[in-house]
């Protein structure tokens, strides 16, 4: 049976009851989307059981796009044919002896069997370019790891539950590892950079030899350089990262969005300066940025009002408000001092950074590991050097009237965000749903781009046990771990994930909760999906 549940006021969350299903809607979902018969949806994000569809209101209605989906009927699985990837495994993974084990096998058997199947991709999620895999052989039902590895390296091959996948980049994880690739799963220089899409036929062989995998990044000259105009990172502070508003429309790679944590921030530095609203800037967070200019230019600084100074070659320091642009010289210095209220400044230059995107974007994500292809790094350290394109390339007038912020909380505040609940509101009990919107929750010091890591008084406690199978979650989402205290996802989340959501903050609510300082308090209040 078919439900469609709310997901945020801008997503829905398609369910189906078994896998096999999910992905003959997906199939179908996908050519209504490629032939533009789904009106104001930009791409769908499959999972186990479910497929999220971020939707644009502006565009189309929820409960138009609703009876849409409720309608669908699911594609024919002969209707096309399965492109197939074939990956070479040395199965030599330090599981492998305890998965037989398990399996009341030989080591043996479990390489046969793993090779004999035919495996077929279901979805991404994780990292980008991990792949779930779905084989035709009921023999493989692994559970994970009790305690899952700090570090896994790129390549292994695992299997958890009913799935095998392949890492794509080291990262900790809790699947049993059967072997190894040296394929390269993820290559921003590829194209398409992941090997593995959702419907991709997946076959396995035993490596008969060692090969070695060359990544075509070495052979990419950087495009950075040492330009006439560029802004030199003196001290980057807590946080120092290039965003610009993300790279939607990837999550068939396994790549989410990501983007500035604050996209009012972004506008309104850019609006400043005169360069187009969706330009790149810098997003320091908590401060203590240093950054001396390389040439002329113009310079703003937006989002969380902070004590900033420009201490120019030669004369005294004068101060840099909020929203204000101000004219900088070669060798000028910017210094970012302490906030007065929030976390993050957005630092826009006029004319923007001469960077190259990676998959249309230049956004840092901290989680995905991407960033532009032509810095060391994804966090900017002391020494580096952002090239920028110089004043000449923005191509409007600065604007001398952006204003400053008043709505951003300090350390020990209260902020109202407001929420729609689901799409498992109903895993949770009514007095767990009554805690979320009465209880004040403290912004705890472990929260980063990845989410905002909640303290209650009061745990929300489920109504039902067990793993949820991974399904897709949007920036906004409020996700609860087994231990009760919620996490508030922002732009680096990831794309899926096993553990129940709540609630999800609204769009317009979501610039405000990329500013919560530790410290800050929320509470949640349930609105209509319809917010004016």
């Amino acid at each position: 049976m078919r439900r469609v549940l709310r997901a945020s006021d801008r997503a829905l969350l398609v369910e189906e009851a078994d896998l096999g299903t999910s992905m003959r809607v997906h199939a179908a979902l996908a050519a209504e989307l490629e032939s533009g018969g789904l009106v104001g949806v930009e791409e769908l994000i499959p999972a186990a059981r479910t497929i999220l569809i971020p939707f644009d209101p502006s565009r189309v209605d929820e409960a138009t796009l609703r009876r849409r989906l409720l309608d669908v009927r699911p594609a024919d699985e002969r209707a096309a044919r399965a492109e197939v990837v074939t990956i070479p495994v040395h199965y030599d993974g330090q599981d492998l002896d305890e998965v037989a084990e398990l399996l009341g096998v030989s080591a043996r058997e479990v390489v046969a069997r793993h090779t004999a199947a035919t495996w077929r991709v279901a979805f991404t999620g994780f990292a980008p370019g991990f792949g779930y895999l779905v084989g035709d052989d009921p023999f493989f039902d692994v559970p994970r790891r009790t305690t899952p590895r700090t570090r896994i390296p790129a390549g292994s091959v695992g299997l958890a539950g009913d799935y095998s996948g392949v890492y794509p980049r080291e990262s900790p994880g809790g699947w049993q590892l059967i072997g190894r690739t040296d394929e390269t799963m993820f290559d921003l220089l590829r194209e398409p950079p992941a090997l593995f899409v959702p419907g991709h036929e997946v076959r396995f062989t035993v490596a008969e030899r060692e090969s070695v995998a060359l990544s075509a990044a070495s052979d990419v000259a950087s495009t950075a350089g040492v330009a006439g105009h560029a802004v030199e990172v003196v001290r980057p502070g807590l946080q120092l990262l290039v965003e610009d508003l993300g790279r939607p429309g990837n999550a068939a790679l396994g790549v989410s969005a990501s983007g500035a944590a604050d996209r009012r921030a972004l506008r309104d530095a850019n609006r400043a300066v005169g360069n187009r609203a969706d330009s790149a800037v810098l997003e320091q967070a908590g401060g203590g940025a240093v950054l001396r200019f390389r040439g002329d230019t113009v310079v703003a600084i937006a989002g969380a009002p902070a004590d900033a100074q420009l201490r120019p070659v030669e004369g005294d320091p004068v101060p840099v408000p909020t929203g204000v642009a101000v004219a900088v010289a070669d060798g000028d210095e910017l210094h970012l001092r302490g906030l007065a209220a929030g976390l993050r400044v957005a630092i826009a230059v006029r004319g923007g950074f001469a960077l190259a995107p990676a998959l249309g974007s230049v956004a840092v994500d901290t989680l995905g590991g991407i960033g532009p292809l032509d810095l060391p790094g994804l966090g900017l350290s002391a020494g580096d050097v952002v090239p920028a394109s110089g004043p000449a390339a923005a191509p409007g007038s600065v604007d001398p009237h952006v204003p400053a912020r008043e709505d951003l909380p300090r350390a020990g505040d209260v902020v109202e965000l407001r929420i729609v609940l689901g799409p498992r509101d109903d895993w949770f009990t009514p007095d767990a749903l009554a805690t979320l919107t009465t209880q004040e929750w403290s912004v705890t010091a472990r929260s980063d781009r990845v989410g905002v890591r909640l303290q209650g008084d009061v745990a929300l406690e489920r109504s039902r046990d067990g793993e949820l199978p991974s399904e897709g979650a949007v920036t906004g989402a409020i996700q609860v771990p087994p231990d009760g205290q919620p996490v508030l996802f922002l732009p680096d989340h990831p794309l899926t994930g096993g553990y129940p959501i709540i609630g999800a903050v609204v769009d317009r609510d979501l610039d405000l909760a990329g500013q919560l300082p530790p410290g800050a308090r929320i509470r949640f209040r349930v609105v209509d999906a319809a917010i004016d």
